[in-house]
């Protein structure tokens, strides 16, 4: 590469990756049945869970059930769509879906406001992240942060998928305990067979046998969504609009990010924070929140489970936004759907598709005897779950991992710079 071209790339605030072109000639060497159970895997995660987090903020503010499928439609589609475009152009298992703590904060602070006002600050919060991601400045902060601190970080916020498998078999123990044993028996019968479709199977059968699937609720109508006039005000703009931007930068992202270092990939942070504003206010104009990259499915699809070469697990994301815009086309038959599925299943098949990532996470942040303080600071304050002016632990396990290690690690830090 000439000095003049190293020169440019790196003034250049979006980040060049290999091409649509490169994403879309490889994806039929990758797409295997672990990517696509992978992909699968973390979509359903997405869909039910998190989907129900959005309807019941939908209906506390007081939004009609036509609103709703709307905004369903938006964070679905749209997300779907980010995963589509990142993982195709920079080959990499980046995925796009929403803020899960968004909308649960949303289901308190949109009290009182009309959708158009909701619409409106949905798009502000967009914005203000696009802002931020054109300015650089997250890529620059970000490349200052140590690995072991990021990697403590993560090691504490994804904890909660691992004790979830617990929480979730004491809870269905017959279906979760089968699907356990699937994700383990499974590899005994074959290496190419993915463990993750293995616990699927399993589970299926279990509740095919006690009888635990309830039909009783399904209601099929198609309710097409909407475009939504936006109004803005400064009320919205502030209770809404910041933290919500907030949390797409402090929380999604930063964990993204952080997985993505952790997994050996050179993430585009800028360019995964200016989509994220992208996203945002696109998803704005049908009345949703944030659709931005996603922390716990990126940590999903870049995971062991979705193919042992690492250039190849982009099409986990690929498979992911296929299905994850699927949802969204079909959001008024989805909502009735999800409402069957136990939602410990989805727990312990979310914790089981983290095992790597979660054992990644802790080899780096505390086997290189470097910045230990402060990555476990990042830690604990990571599996707090503490939140502090809307913004979530996330954000605050770097805050804090780097304020403790300046102070314990400060050796650390001077022989690395």
């Amino acid at each position: 590469m000439s000095s003049v071209t190293a020169a440019s790339n790196k003034r250049r605030i979006i980040e060049e990756g290999p091409g649509f072109r490169s994403g879309l000639k490889d994806l039929k060497k990758y797409l295997s049945s672990k990517s696509i159970t992978t992909g699968f895997v973390a979509a359903v995660f997405g869909c039910t869970g998190p989907a129900l987090v959005t309807i019941k903020a939908s209906t506390s503010a007081g939004y009609t059930t036509e609103q709703t499928v709307s905004w369903i439609f938006g964070i679905y589609v749209f997300g779907g769509l980010i995963s589509l475009l990142m993982a195709l152009y920079y080959k990499q298992p980046i995925v796009g879906a929403y803020s899960i703590p968004g909308a649960s904060m949303l289901a308190t602070s949109l009290l009182g406001f009309t959708f158009n006002e909701a619409a409106g600050a949905f798009i502000m919060a967009g914005l203000i992240v696009l802002l931020l991601g054109l300015s650089g400045l997250i890529g620059k902060v970000m490349k200052f942060l140590p690995l072991p601190i990021v990697m403590g970080m993560i090691g504490g916020v994804m904890l909660r998928f691992g004790t979830g498998i617990v929480t979730a078999t004491v809870a269905l123990p017959v279906v979760c305990g089968a699907a356990i044993a699937g994700f383990f028996i499974t590899p005994k019968l074959g290496k190419k067979i993915s463990p993750i479709l293995g616990a699927m199977l399993f589970a299926i059968i279990a509740i095919m046998l006690t009888g635990g699937l309830d039909t009783t609720g399904l209601d099929f109508k198609y309710i097409p969504p909407q475009f939504v006039a936006p109004k803005f005000n400064v009320a919205t703009i502030l209770s809404v609009s910041v933290p919500l931007a907030a949390l797409v930068v402090g929380a999604e992202n930063a964990q993204a990010i952080g997985v993505l270092f952790g997994q050996g990939y050179k993430p585009p942070i800028n360019a995964m924070t200016v989509i994220s504003g992208i996203g945002g206010m696109l998803s704005g104009l049908v009345g949703a929140h944030n659709a931005n990259i996603a922390g716990p499915m990126t940590a999903i699809c870049s995971s062991e489970e979705a193919g042992e070469d690492k250039a190849g697990r982009y099409a986990a994301s690929v498979a992911n936004g296929i299905f994850f815009m699927s949802f969204g086309l079909v959001a008024s038959f989805a909502i009735s759907v999800i409402k069957i599925i136990p939602a410990p299943l989805v727990s312990v098949l979310a914790g089981l598709a983290m095992i790597s990532v979660l054992i990644g996470s802790f080899k780096d942040g505390f086997g290189t005897g470097k910045y230990k303080t402060g990555a476990f600071a990042a830690l604990i304050v990571g599996v707090s779950g503490v939140t502090f002016f809307s913004i979530g632990a996330a954000f605050w396990a770097l805050v804090v991992g780097i304020v403790v290690s300046l102070i314990a690690d400060r050796r650390d830090f001077q022989s690395d710079n």
